[in-house]
């Protein structure tokens, strides 16, 4: 049997894998499913169909200046992906490089490199938001420079105190004896070796950048009208709360499942890719 169908033999006995993956595949499914079409168009108004009930025309009613809440949904299941890809990619990639760097050369260079991820985490999404919307604006494109920067801490670290495990095996000291410098050997041997925790961090991550983008749109610092948001959903049904409640439970339910659903297939990728965790039958 091979490696790949070994895994997956493995997968479908995880439930926490299984439920996980559903629930990001329905997720990743509806914002596939908003770039070619909706019930009607996420940013039309229809003052005199406002606060509809369900119905043919629109499966789950309209909001308070008409518009189809089916299609909000779906367009900011897209939105939502959009700021979790970006945000994720932004901090994978500058935090891996930093933490390998960090790791590979210690010293001064990874004292500085970790105090510099101290610094970072003082500033927290909202306030780096906050920080960014009162130089620039607020918009999407704060949002997810706000959540990326957050994230590289956090890959940082990660990166590092898994580097540094793998830079302690026999066979990275084999190859620093053969005369590999430190490039070659993180190249070579560090990150392969740590991929599975970073791809577990990841998933952990864009389920933490959607919820700081559904807060972030809630306080008007993300998502600008007209584009949908879960957050900006929230933020506009406070408002009527006691007349038409489902207004804060739809995204709210969106919000829960999306996240739920990441960190479940995180945590089973956790035990699926960890040796010491993954069992064979």
């Amino acid at each position: 049997m091979s490696a790949g169908s070994g895994f997956w033999s493995r997968a479908r006995r995880n439930p926490s894998f299984v439920l996980g993956a559903a629930l990001s595949a329905l997720f990743a499914a509806a914002a596939l499913l908003s770039l070619a079409w909706t019930p009607w168009p996420a940013a039309d108004i229809d003052i005199p169909n406002k606060l509809a009930a369900p119905s043919a025309a629109h499966w789950l009613g309209t909001d308070s200046l008409g518009r189809d809440i089916a299609s909000q949904l779906l367009v900011g299941a897209r939105t939502s992906i959009l700021v979790g890809v970006v945000a994720v990619l932004i901090g994978l990639v500058a935090g891996v490089l930093l933490g390998a760097l960090a790791s590979a050369r210690r010293g001064w260079v990874e004292e500085a490199v970790m105090r510099l991820s101290d610094f970072t985490f003082a500033f927290p999404a909202l306030l780096s938001a906050i920080m960014l919307s009162a130089i620039y604006g607020p918009g999407l494109m704060t949002g997810i420079v706000a959540i990326g920067i957050f994230n590289i801490p956090v890959f940082a670290r990660t990166t590092r105190a898994a580097a540094n495990a793998v830079w302690a095996r026999e066979y990275v000291l084999a190859a620093r004896a053969a005369g590999a410098g430190p490039g070659r050997i993180t190249l070579d041997h560090v990150l392969p070796n740590i991929a599975s925790i970073l791809i577990v961090q990841a998933t952990v991550q864009f389920a933490t950048a959607i919820i700081a983008e559904a807060a972030l749109s809630y306080l008007g610092l993300g998502t600008q009208p007209p584009m949908p948001s879960w957050g900006r959903m929230l933020n506009e049904a406070q408002t009527q709360m006691f007349q038409a409640p489902q207004l804060a439970i739809y995204p709210g339910v969106a919000i829960a499942l999306a996240v739920l659903g990441l960190n479940l297939m995180g945590d089973g990728l956790r035990d699926l890719l960890d040796p010491k965790l993954a069992r064979r039958r």
